[in-house]
C-alpha cells in the first residue's frame, strides 16, 4: 500500500495582495477536497508582511495526488494565479506514514528559482573599490606612522596581512549587502516607490 504524500511548495507574491492570495488558496483547497484521497492543505508565512508563502497539501497516496495534479480543475486554478503575480520557487514531495512533519522516506525536491546572473565585472570592481581604497589609505597611513622604519616588503606584507581578513570577513560582505541594488541592476533604495495602501 502506498504511503501518504505531502507536497510542500514555496510561492512568492508581492506585498499588498494577501486577500487575493488567501482567496486563491481557499479556492484551490475547495477544488482539491473534491478529489478522493485528499487529506488536507494549509499555508504559513514567516512574517505577517512576508512575500513568501509556504504551502502544504496531502493526499493518501501517489495515485490520488497524480489525479489531482493532472486534473483540469488544478490547471484552471493554477492559471488563475498568473494574474496575481504568484511565483513558485520550490516544490518538494515527501512520503511518510505518520504526519506532515515526519522525516521523509523518500524525497523529491525541485528548486525552480533561477540563480541571478553574476554582476558585470566592472560593477564588481566599483564595489570592491568603494571599500578597498579607503581601507588602503587608512592602513598605509597607520603603517607609515607605526612601522615606517621597516623595509618596504615587510611593510607591504603587514599591510596585506591586515587588509586580507578585514576585506574578506567584514568590508566586502558589508559593501556587497549595501550595493546589492547596484550589482543586480535594481533601482537605488532612495528611488524605489512604495506601494500605496
Amino acid at each position: 500500500m502506498s504511503a501518504p504524500v505531502t507536497v510542500s511548495i514555496t510561492r512568492h507574491l508581492d506585498p499588498g495582495r494577501e486577500a487575493e492570495m488567501v482567496s486563491w488558496l481557499q479556492a484551490g483547497t475547495a477544488l482539491a477536497q473534491r478529489f478522493p484521497g485528499f487529506l488536507g492543505a494549509g499555508w504559513v508565512r514567516p512574517e505577517a508582511d512576508s512575500e513568501t508563502w509556504h504551502m502544504l497539501y496531502r493526499f493518501a497516496d501517489a495515485e490520488a495526488l497524480a489525479r489531482w495534479e493532472d486534473s483540469h480543475e488544478r490547471e484552471w486554478w493554477r492559471h488563475a494565479a498568473v494574474g496575481l503575480g504568484v511565483r513558485e520557487s520550490r516544490v518538494e514531495r515527501r512520503t511518510g506514514i505518520e504526519g506532515w512533519f515526519d522525516e521523509p522516506t523518500s524525497r523529491d525536491v525541485r528548486d525552480l528559482r533561477l540563480n541571478p546572473p553574476p554582476p558585470p565585472r566592472w560593477k564588481q570592481a566599483v564595489t570592491i573599490f568603494l571599500v578597498f581604497y579607503p581601507l588602503s589609505v587608512l592602513v598605509n597611513w597607520l603603517a607609515g606612522s607605526y612601522v615606517a622604519d621597516l623595509a618596504l616588503p615587510v611593510r607591504i606584507l603587514l599591510t596585506v596581512l591586515v587588509m586580507t581578513p578585514v576585506m574578506t570577513y567584514a568590508a566586502l560582505p558589508w559593501i556587497t549587502r549595501r550595493m546589492q541594488w547596484f550589482l543586480q541592476g535594481q533601482p537605488a533604495p532612495w528611488r524605489r516607490t512604495r506601494p500605496r495602501a
